[in-house]
């Protein structure tokens, strides 16, 4: 039993799994799932409470039971002890005092992450205003390397994802051409194919590949389709760079998802077989969103952005390449507004970090929520301005396969030049050396005989 008094009255809550919930912020999806706060005032006599909460509460008393959820035991079976001991007296309120002080600096934040769980993130989390998570995110440094290196201080990446309704490899190849003349792709090219026939997955992984071997780009591909999909592709000797998969924050809706740990071993086995990479061996790539366990009616009472942080305990055991949270997705349900998704975009990226995660963002919302491109232009300026890993480049910001409004190619210029934001190293130089940008950086216009344009053509560069 927790409990504060606000305002002369007393406010109790049975356990820590409703603690939790009771201190979020209010979002749609904790009222749907009749979780959330009956009012501002008990949301903040729950923060009080859990304000005084020791940190070491966490590994003590679990929102989700050890014996029936594997991703319980994962995170208390894999805890730093040693790592946790400089944080270890702190309650959650002292904890977000010290993750603001200078004492915290980046080497800090970057020893002390393995002994922090997800439950611990998500709860200081909940004590932060925006501007807290902005600050500490932007101390936390992750980086990671596949055939170029994503995560440095001052550079931000974009994924390219060329999709098609129809998954028509010249369309595909041209919103492709179209991003890279744009300067995207140096966290992926990712698809999101519309099918999960094999034989079209294979040819959409041999023509990504093409391109990047053709052109010497230094960067990896990706076809987001379902990990078995990708095993199977794995044994028929496809170029498969990086493994994906959606995840979740407990084993049931993992379950839902088709998936457990072993199988994502599995896949991280055979795609570190391959030995694609030419820097690192980072070959996983996640997508997470608050709302996914809801969904499946699988998150045990807790709310959905503690569910979300148990999800980066999952990725984090796999070392990824990229991981990013697909903030709006799922729709109103879940996060109604441009408000709900905006702060859920910050803790999610600033619990991601904390917990030693490249986490990026899909700046995104469905037509059916109450938001528009104005939120996510201040969502995407935040998330930035947090150090954020990467975000999505889109043709016109709209993806005509899943139909949803995210950021474009031209949003991805707009954040480079307003902060002074770099390229992944190994691709600035890929871009000066085509004549896509110049030595400073800056686009360059492009000839008609440019050879990424003369290769859409079919002719020889």
């Amino acid at each position: 039993m927790y409990q504060a008094t606000l305002s002369r009255r007393s406010y109790r809550f049975s356990d820590l799994r409703q603690l939790m919930a009771k201190a979020s912020p209010a979002r749609s999806g904790d009222y749907l799932a009749e979780v959330a706060a009956d009012s501002a005032e008990e949301r903040m006599a729950a923060r009080i409470a859990l304000a005084e909460l020791p940190l070491k509460t966490f590994l003590q008393q679990l929102l989700v039971p050890y014996e029936q959820d594997e991703v319980t035991r994962l995170i208390i079976d894999s805890h730093d002890v040693l790592a946790f001991a400089p944080i270890s007296h702190l309650t959650v309120g002292d904890f977000r005092d010290w993750l603001l002080s200078e004492q915290a600096d980046s080497l800090m934040l970057t020893r002390v992450a393995a002994g922090i769980t997800p439950e611990m993130a998500a709860a200081v989390s909940k004590l932060m205003r925006n501007q807290d998570l902005i600050l500490v995110a932007k101390k936390c440094r992750v980086i990671t390397r596949f055939r170029n290196t994503i995560g440095l201080p001052g550079h931000l990446s974009v994924r390219l994802q060329p999709n098609h309704p129809t998954d028509s490899l010249q369309g595909i190849a041209a919103s492709m051409l179209d991003g890279l003349l744009y300067g995207s792709g140096d966290a992926v090219v990712g698809i999101n194919p519309a099918s999960d026939s094999l034989p079209l997955l294979e040819k959409l992984n041999y023509m990504l590949d093409d391109v990047i071997q053709r052109f010497a780009i230094p960067t990896q591909s990706c076809v987001l389709t379902h990990v078995t999909n990708t095993l199977r592709l794995i044994e028929r000797g496809a170029p498969v760079d990086l493994v994906f998969q959606s995840i979740a924050g407990t084993e049931a809706a993992n379950s839902g998802f088709g998936i457990n740990l072993a199988l994502l071993a599995e896949a991280q086995q055979a795609a570190l077989s391959l030995n694609r990479g030419t820097l690192g061996h980072n070959v996983m790539y996640f997508e997470t969103g608050q709302g996914s366990c809801l969904s499946s009616n699988a998150h045990h009472g807790v709310d959905q952005q503690t569910c979300e942080a148990r999800a980066y305990a999952v990725a984090r055991h796999f070392s990824p390449l990229l991981i990013n949270t697909v903030v709006g997705f799922i729709g109103p349900e879940y996060l109604y507004d441009g408000k709900q998704i905006i702060r859920a975009g910050l803790e999610d990226h600033f619990c991601g970090k904390l917990l030693g995660l490249p986490l990026g963002c899909d700046v995104c919302y469905t037509n059916h929520a109450e938001a528009d491109q104005d939120d996510m232009d201040t969502l995407l300026t935040l998330l930035a301005t947090a150090g954020l890993t990467f975000l999505i480049g889109v043709p016109g910001a709209d993806d005509i396969m899943l139909n949803y409004q995210s950021t474009s190619f031209h949003d991805a210029l707009y954040i480079r030049e307003l902060l002074g934001l770099k390229h992944a190293p190994e691709f600035a130089d890929w871009l000066t050396k085509m004549h896509i940008t110049d030595d400073l950086g800056r686009l360059c216009d492009t000839a008609a005989n440019h050879p990424l344009l003369l290769a859409l053509q079919g002719e020889q560069p």
